[in-house]
């Protein structure tokens, strides 16, 4: 393994490579050293993996913990009015992404049946109406508009209310405090209002739905006696926030590449049949949901690098998912790649739980939009579209698009 290969001071952010590929600092580290030593702007000496096989092992790899009660989990980056971190984060019930088996297993476990493959099937005609009204109601405004408001937004929006059973009429609460929870660079008073605003408005919530179950998923957990209002609260905090966010981001930035990649698109447009593919590829190419954490609980060999017990280990997918090792030509968006295996819904006991949903809603709005808006094209310069290079998960801001007929 080479050793020459500098020690960054911090994580490379910056997207200097394209808003597509990972920062070039990044990318430089993993040829040179898929495992490579980091030093946090606290002056901890952690680590980052970029490297496709090295994470595949640390994300199986339970000695790579999630918990962040057992020791100290340090940040990247600065974030204003944050203390250094001199002792482990209190564990919070129910937040079972910070967890490690067993505790982890037994919430994940009462949530497997609500999305098994089975059940996201029987959901993908009522999906493909949700898409098919929310293109309607676009084709009524004039253009141009902001994709991301009038579609990529909503859809995920309106598909993960239905099924969580949280009143659409409340979205405005939880869409502006789940953006200020995810940005980087606001304080951490502004963080955790926003984070409590939503913890208490899904408390009021799964509380009354424990005393009168409807038929959503929520309910279907109020109705587990062992599970505390606590426990409930963040199992539905994760799945309002994963829900809407991951999959929103992915419908706008996918379209970006999309009508950034003429060819691509237009290749998809002649032949639909190749959408699941493009949707997985698209997936691998952007993996909006990058950066990790884990907590080495022992000294462990990963990638030839001896990781000493202690260290916070920062896991890039997007550098992963661009690893020439596993993917040839990774920089390229290739919507005929058989891109299965990539890893841009994680790997191991934490592997995405809703990444079937997922995959049903990119195929439905990816198809819905290419097939009413025919002549879609971005109304602005692709240079002057803004990049959530401010956020936890990736994406634009907003996309500005236009047309000049639809279809119906």
């Amino acid at each position: 393994m080479s050793e020459t290969a500098p020690v960054p001071h911090g994580l490379p952010m910056e997207r200097d490579a394209g808003p597509f590929d990972p920062p070039r600092g990044i990318t430089r580290l993993r040829e040179a050293r898929p495992v490579s030593p980091l030093v946090f702007p606290n002056g901890h000496e952690g680590w980052l993996v970029t490297g496709y096989d090295a994470v595949r092992h640390l994300m199986a790899d339970t000695r790579f913990s999630s918990r962040q009660d057992i020791g100290i989990l340090h940040v990247p980056f600065e974030t204003p009015g944050m203390p250094a971190a001199t002792e482990p984060s209190p564990q919070v019930p129910g937040l079972f992404i910070s967890m490690d088996p067993p505790d982890h297993t037994r919430l994940r476990r009462k949530l497997t049946g609500a999305f098994t493959v089975k059940r996201m099937k029987q959901l993908e005609e009522h999906i493909s109406d949700i898409v098919e009204r929310q293109l309607d109601e676009m084709a009524r405004l004039a253009p141009p508009v902001d994709l991301v408001k009038e579609f990529a937004l909503p859809v995920p929006s309106l598909v993960i209310c239905e099924l969580l059973g949280v009143p659409y009429a409340d979205r405005e609460n939880f869409q502006v405090n789940s953006t200020k929870f995810m940005e980087k660079d606001v304080t951490l008073d502004e963080k955790m209002a926003a984070y409590g605003a939503m913890t208490t408005y899904l408390a009021e919530l799964v509380t009354r739905k424990r005393a009168e179950p409807g038929d959503d998923l929520l309910s279907d957990l109020a109705r587990h006696d062992d599970l505390s209002i606590e426990e409930l609260t963040s199992i539905a905090f994760l799945l309002l926030l994963a829900g809407h966010e991951t999959t929103a981001n992915m419908l706008a930035l996918g379209t970006f590449a999309l009508l950034e990649h003429p060819e691509q698109l237009a290749e998809l447009r002649a032949d639909p049949d190749l959408l699941p593919d493009a949707v997985e590829e698209l997936l691998r190419y952007l993996t909006v949901g990058d950066v990790f954490y884990r907590y080495a609980t022992e000294d462990i060999e990963l990638g030839g690098e001896t990781i000493p017990k202690g260290s916070t280990v920062l896991v890039a997918l997007l550098a992963a998912n661009h690893d020439p090792r596993r993917f040839d030509s990774p920089d390229t968006l290739d919507v005929h790649r058989k891109a299965r295996g990539h890893l841009a819904f994680g790997h191991g006991v934490h592997q995405c739980l809703g990444q079937q949903l997922a995959r049903i809603e990119m195929r439905a709005g990816f198809d819905g939009l290419l097939r009413r808006f025919p002549t879609l094209e971005l109304a602005i310069p692709a240079r002057e579209v803004k990049l959530k290079t401010d956020m936890n998960i990736y994406g634009v801001h907003e996309l500005p698009v236009t047309w000049t007929e639809t279809a119906r």
